[in-house]
C-alpha cells in the first residue's frame, strides 16, 4: 500500500474501533436481563443491536472481500438479518424478545470475532468498494446506537419499578429562552447532499427547490407550551387534528406525550433515563416524545403550521453542527437558554436560529418520498432506505442520543405518523 493508503486504512480502523465501542459503552449500565427486553413492536432488545450491527459487517464486507473468511455460525446470516430480502429469510421483528440463544457471552464473542477479522482486512488492505461499504456500516451501527438508548428507555419505563439508566439526577431547567420569528427570503434554493462526505442515498440527489417567503421559531417548542395546549384542551378537540391523528389518540387513549405521568395530585411528572422527574423541573426543555400527529395539532392550535424539510434544512445549512448530542452524556434535552441577538432593522437573523442539532429530531409537514432522480444503492443495500418511502413522515436534526459524527442538515430520519417511542419533538413555522 502508499503511504496515502495507509493512513486512510488507520483512520477508518480507528473509527471502527470507536463506533464499536461506543455502542458497548451505551451498555455497560444494563444487565444480562436488560438486555433481553423488547418492550413495544418498534423496539428491540439491547443484545441484537449489538449482534444486527455486527451482522453488517460480516455479511456485507468480510464474506465478499476477506479471503477465506470463516463466518461465526451458520445460522447467523439468517437470524440476525432485520429486513434484507434478497440477502436471506429473517424472524419477525416482533419476535427479538425471545431470542436467549444465543447467549450475551456469544454475542460478545461474535463481535469479536468479526472485528479481529476487520483488522486483518485493515491490514492486508481494503478496496475501495470495500471502503465505501464500512463507513456505510459505521453509521448503520451509530443509527443502532441511537435506536438503543431509545429502546432502552422504554423498556425501563414499561418496567414497573422504572428504574434509572443513569444514577445521576439531571438539574432543574430554567426557562426557555423566548420564542422569536427568523425570517427566510423565497426563491429558488437547493436541497439535499452537497458531495462532501457521507451521506445515505436518500440525501440525494441534489436539486432546487422554489419557496415562498417564510419564518421559522428560534426554538423548539418547550414542555411548558405543550402544557398549555394539554390545559386549553388539545387533545379533545377534534377539530385540531388529522382524521388518522385524532382515531389514533382515542384509539390508544393518549392525553399527554409518552413518558408523561399525573398523579392523583394533578402534577405532572417525566420518566426519563434519569428517572421521574417533576414536569416542572423540566418546563424549559423542548418537549419529546410526541408524534407528528401532536406536533400538527398543537401547531394548529397555535395558528401556525410546522415546517417543510426543505425549509428546515435551508435554516440549518447555514449553522455549525453543534448541540446536545449523545457525547454529552445528558441523554435529555435541555432548556435554550441562549438569548437571541437581533440584526439591524430589528429582526432576528440566521444565527440567532437555536438547538436545530440535538436535543430532539423535529417533525417536518414533508412525506418521505424520494427526491427527483432518486436512485437507490445497488443489490441488497438498495433496500437500506428506499424500500421505505410509504407512509413516514421526515424529521430532521438529531437528538440527545445520535453521535455527534452521525446528523449533517441534509440528514433525512423517517418514521410513521403515530411513533412516539423516539427522541421527537417540533418547531413552529409561520406563513
Amino acid at each position: 500500500m502508499t503511504p496515502k493508503q495507509i493512513s486512510i486504512q488507520t483512520t477508518l480502523s480507528q473509527q471502527f474501533c470507536n463506533v464499536r465501542q461506543q455502542s458497548l459503552e451505551l451498555c455497560a449500565p444494563l444487565t444480562a436481563e436488560d438486555m433481553m427486553v423488547q418492550s413495544c413492536p418498534e423496539a428491540s432488545p439491547a443484545k441484537w443491536h449489538l449482534a444486527h450491527t455486527t451482522w453488517f459487517f460480516e455479511t456485507f464486507i468480510l464474506r465478499e472481500f476477506l479471503p477465506g473468511y470463516q463466518e461465526y455460525h451458520p445460522d447467523f446470516l439468517w437470524l440476525l438479518n432485520s429486513y434484507y430480502n434478497s440477502i436471506s429469510d429473517h424472524p419477525e421483528k416482533k419476535l427479538r424478545a425471545s431470542f436467549s440463544r444465543p447467549g450475551l457471552e456469544a454475542i460478545l464473542d461474535y463481535r469479536r470475532h468479526v472485528e479481529a477479522s476487520m483488522e486483518r482486512l485493515f491490514e492486508s488492505g481494503m478496496p475501495a468498494e470495500a471502503q465505501e461499504r464500512l463507513v456505510l456500516g459505521l453509521h448503520h451501527e451509530q443509527q443502532h446506537a441511537e435506536l438503543l438508548a431509545t429502546d432502552i428507555k422504554h423498556a425501563f419505563w414499561t418496567n414497573p419499578l422504572h428504574p434509572a439508566y443513569l444514577d445521576s439526577r439531571l438539574p432543574a431547567s430554567g426557562p426557555a429562552a423566548a420564542m422569536q420569528w427568523v425570517e427566510y427570503p423565497g426563491g429558488v434554493h437547493e436541497i439535499g447532499h452537497t458531495g462532501d462526505g457521507f451521506a445515505f442515498d436518500n440525501e440525494s440527489p441534489r436539486h432546487k427547490q422554489y419557496f415562498e417567503p417564510f419564518q421559522l421559531a428560534s426554538r423548539p417548542v418547550t414542555c411548558a407550551e405543550f402544557l398549555d395546549f394539554m390545559n386549553c384542551g388539545g387533545y379533545e378537540r377534534p377539530e385540531l387534528w388529522l382524521s388518522e391523528g385524532w382515531d389514533t389518540i382515542q384509539a390508544q387513549n393518549w392525553r399527554a406525550p409518552l413518558y408523561w405521568h399525573r398523579d392523583q395530585s394533578g402534577e405532572w411528572s417525566v420518566f426519563t433515563l434519569h428517572g421521574e422527574m417533576p414536569l416542572s423541573d423540566l418546563a424549559g426543555t423542548p418537549v419529546c416524545h410526541v408524534s407528528y400527529f401532536e406536533a400538527d395539532a398543537f401547531a394548529n392550535w397555535a395558528g401556525k403550521r410546522l415546517p417543510t424539510e426543505g425549509e428546515w434544512e435551508i435554516a440549518a445549512s447555514r449553522l455549525q453542527v453543534e448541540g446536545n448530542l449523545l457525547e454529552s452524556g445528558r441523554l435529555h434535552p435541555s432548556a435554550c437558554e441562549i438569548s437571541s441577538t437581533i440584526a439591524s432593522g430589528g429582526k432576528p437573523n440566521a444565527a440567532t436560529m437555536n438547538q436545530m442539532f440535538g436535543d430532539v429530531w423535529e417533525w417536518t409537514r414533508s412525506p418521505y418520498v424520494g427526491y427527483p432522480g432518486y436512485r437507490p444503492l445497488s443489490g441488497a443495500l438498495g433496500e437500506y432506505n428506499g424500500k421505505f418511502m410509504s407512509n413516514q413522515m421526515v424529521l430532521r436534526g438529531g437528538s440527545i442520543v445520535t453521535p455527534a459524527s452521525h446528523i449533517r442538515a441534509s440528514y433525512r430520519n423517517f418514521f410513521p405518523a403515530s411513533t412516539r417511542w423516539q427522541f421527537s419533538g417540533f418547531r413552529l413555522a409561520n406563513r
